[in-house]
């Protein structure tokens, strides 16, 4: 007679032999291999268990990235077009459309009618770079910034747009930007977290696209490389403070005894994210500490609340994720980045992109100004921008007051100051319809690859084992999106 197993037991054996054959066949040549690596490269664990660490001297420590998530109108903000005036109302030319895929909001219309900025621009800096009458207080550091305009996309909808800019690929399931840097160049402090999120309120189209943690996740890589999302309300991050009833010592009593079982099972099965359940668990308790003295702000001083501006005191404005931001980088938080929604102005531009920009241009400002001032702005690289731009043409009823845009992958701008980034200077060039681009153009893997290059990293050098392939957050192909990155260096726009 044949006995038939227990499930359980035979799932227990499973995984057991899994874990047994993949640490034996791993673990002597990665103890052989670690004992050959340069000190240097100690550091955060890479998925053979070595080190990643930084490639070569990093210029920048930290990183902010304002993500503007809906995309702003490159046309309305940051790409002047005079020429477009006289045009008003007439048809784009298929030569400069090209054929190109439009979505669905707009592929039906019988006309594609030019719709001019409504918004006026002047130059700013020693540059004379051209910034709209909307962004005053951005106008003001345009010597601190390298405005890119020639930044590009496949995608052409938001959700896989802003997943692969953030991800690197299209579809769900990898690892965000902030995760592969707390991957690959672990934290600076103890009691925060490496990666942490802050979504703060808006004023523009209410009905904005929904943002998903996997934006800020770590996909395959360990659990413990996501991003930590800050809320407005309640607790800053959520079951932060003990339950009723429930002391600290209690809890430190509870955890005690979680730990001693999360190790048991650790050492029975070597599963990594029992690991990084036992890091987490620990992290959460000392961020009973220090974060409610990160986000209490009631001791910054008047100047300082003044200079982020009205909405600094409003709770969960983008206002204060800035503030929040920079107090983040003085305790040493490797990457923070906020998501500000309602960009998507496929209509009433007039109405939502004012308002819009008067949520951002202040704070942003105030935001590179405080870390020049405090002399964090050397070793922080801060980014601006979002996952696509907008269209040229109308959607919807054109006016000389309103009108609307459609999704444009094919141009928009970003801006980086700090961190290496040579300020002042204006790379890439569009078409007389900021439709196409017709120099130096900027590949959102381009733009990844710098930032990671900005931190120590050589793009092609950190990945990560998965599915069979050696995954990487600027793609897999083995050209690489090193181009850009090449030209910038020789411009010395790379300070």
């Amino acid at each position: 007679m044949v006995r038939m197993m227990n499930p359980l037991e035979a799932y227990y054996q499973t995984i057991t032999r899994r874990h047994f054959f993949r640490q034996g066949a791993m673990g002597l040549g990665t103890a052989a291999l670690a004992t050959l690596l340069p000190k240097r490269l100690l550091g955060e664990q890479s998925s053979l268990g070595v080190s990643v660490g930084t490639h070569f001297p990093a210029k920048a420590k930290r990183a902010i990235y304002m993500f503007m998530a809906g995309a702003p109108s490159q046309i309305d903000l940051l790409d002047y077009k005079p020429q477009l005036e006289r045009l008003f109302d007439t048809d784009l030319p298929d030569s400069i459309r090209q054929g190109q895929r439009l979505t669905t909001m707009t592929s039906g219309q019988k006309r594609f009618p030019i719709a001019p900025s409504k918004y006026r621009f002047s130059p700013h800096g020693q540059g004379g770079m051209w910034v709209s009458e909307l962004l005053p207080y951005t106008s003001k550091m345009v010597d601190d910034l390298a405005l890119v305009r020639s930044v590009h996309t496949e995608a052409i909808n938001h959700d896989p747009a802003i997943t692969y800019i953030c991800t690197g690929h299209q579809l769900p399931g990898r690892a965000s930007l902030g995760a592969w840097l707390s991957y690959g160049l672990g934290s600076l402090n103890d009691d925060l977290p490496s990666f942490v999120v802050m979504t703060p309120t808006w004023s523009g189209r209410k009905m904005a696209q929904a943002l998903y943690n996997r934006l800020w996740g770590s996909g395959f890589l360990p659990s413990k490389h996501q991003g930590v999302a800050l809320r407005a309300k309640g607790d800053p991050v959520l079951y932060l403070s003990n339950p009723k009833g429930v002391s600290t010592a209690r809890r430190r009593r509870l955890l005690d005894r979680l730990m001693w079982f999360n190790q048991r099972a650790e050492q029975t099965y070597g599963d990594p994210e029992t690991r990084a359940r036992i890091e987490q668990y620990e992290m959460a308790f000392r961020m009973q500490s220090s974060v409610p003295g990160l986000t209490d702000i009631s001791n910054e001083p008047k100047h300082i609340l003044e200079m982020y501006g009205p909405d600094v005191r409003k709770p969960g404005t983008y206002a204060v994720s800035c503030l929040l931001a920079r107090r983040m980088i003085e305790r040493d938080v490797r990457f923070v980045q906020i998501f500000h929604r309602g960009w998507d102005q496929h209509g009433n531009i007039a109405e939502d992109l004012p308002g819009q920009c008067r949520d951002i241009d202040q704070p942003s400002w105030a935001l590179v100004q405080d870390l020049k001032a405090r002399g964090l702005l050397d070793d922080t690289l801060v980014i601006w921008g979002g996952e696509f731009g907008r269209t040229v043409y109308c959607q919807g009823k054109l006016t000389r007051e309103n009108y609307g845009r459609d999704h444009h992958p094919r141009c928009f701008p970003a801006w980086m100051a700090g961190g290496g980034i040579k300020p002042g200077m204006v790379y890439g060039k569009t078409d007389d319809f900021s439709y196409n681009i017709v120099e130096n153009p900027v590949h959102i893997h381009d733009l990844n690859a710098t930032i990671l290059n900005r931190l120590g990293i050589d793009h092609e050098r950190l990945s990560y084992k998965f599915q069979g392939l050696d995954v990487r957050l600027t793609g897999v192909e083995e050209h690489g999106p090193v181009e850009a990155l090449l030209v910038w260096a020789s411009l010395g726009i790379l300070a």
